[in-house]
């Protein structure tokens, strides 16, 4: 499984917030608030937690969920996260454990006693074997599901280059690649990862939650084209010089402060029908 760098983790966290889709996570309140009434505790899972954005930006937003777990491969990342979900649990009321377990194995993950189990950018890296897995289990178990921030393929640039398009193809086609869950999915992510839940009889409710750059946001754009252009040449060698073309005239508009970035992603939420 890939490892994400704290520094990272942070400078994304401020886009993924405001990117999120206040509809899914609506939804899923609704119908944890008809399933859960008389239930003394509710548990939620968060799946390749990270530094804990996820719990961050959900705790004040599903009241139903007293106990959050966070699991992730990286005790570093768990480390952060706890230190950061301190002080924001105690103050909500709510307590949380974190867990290091690696998710390519998702049979080691504990779904016992679980309401709810949820992830934030992740669904794109797995194979649909493992969607179909995760859907399974989360049927087993009773549990609803919330995944935000799911790339979907979608790359906009402006100012626009001759050469975004062929950039942003081998993007996805980079996205496809081995992540450590088998072939991902990439840009197929929410499409297949709705049909895996509905065959396990949930209702699903799929919203668009981009992230919308703007010039102001210059580092995080800076990091996005550089890891762009790294994906492009490891796929095409022989293309080197185009995709640094590309590359140095992209972060030229992002230095000038004239560049703004569309990227694809949707949320999803997924609640079992019940008599």
């Amino acid at each position: 499984m890939e490892s994400f760098s704290v520094d990272w983790l942070a400078l994304r966290e401020p886009a993924d917030h405001a990117a999120r889709n206040a509809d899914p996570a609506a939804a899923l309140t609704a119908a944890l608030a008809t399933r859960l009434v008389g239930r003394p505790a509710t548990r939620a899972v968060d799946l390749a937690a990270g530094t804990g954005s996820n719990v961050r930006y959900l705790m004040p937003r599903v009241p139903h969920i007293q106990h959050w777990t966070l699991v992730d491969h990286d005790p570093a990342l768990l480390a952060h996260a706890w230190r950061l979900l301190l002080p924001i649990g105690a103050a909500a009321g709510r307590s949380f454990d974190v867990r290091r377990g690696d998710l390519a194995a998702l049979d080691t993950v504990s779904f016992d006693a679980c309401a709810l189990v949820t992830a934030s950018a992740l669904l794109d890296l797995v194979s649909e074997r493992w969607l179909r897995a995760l859907a399974s289990r989360c049927r087993a178990a009773d549990s609803d599901a919330l995944f935000a921030l799911t790339y979907d393929g979608r790359i906009t640039c402006h100012p626009v280059d001759v050469d975004d398009a062929r950039v942003g193809g081998l993007v996805n086609q980079h996205q496809r690649g081995e992540k450590g869950f088998g072939p991902a999915l990439g840009p197929d992510a929410t499409r297949v990862a709705e049909a895996c839940f509905r065959a396990e009889g949930y209702d699903v409710h799929v919203a668009t939650s981009d992230w919308l750059l703007r010039p102001e946001e210059h580092q995080l754009q800076r990091a996005l084209v550089e890891g762009w252009a790294s994906a492009a040449r490891e796929l095409v060698p022989a293309d080197a010089a185009t995709i640094d073309g590309w590359r140095a005239r992209r972060l030229a508009h992002v230095d000038a402060r004239r560049s703004h970035l569309r990227v694809g992603h949707c949320d999803l939420a997924a609640w079992a029908s019940r008599p």
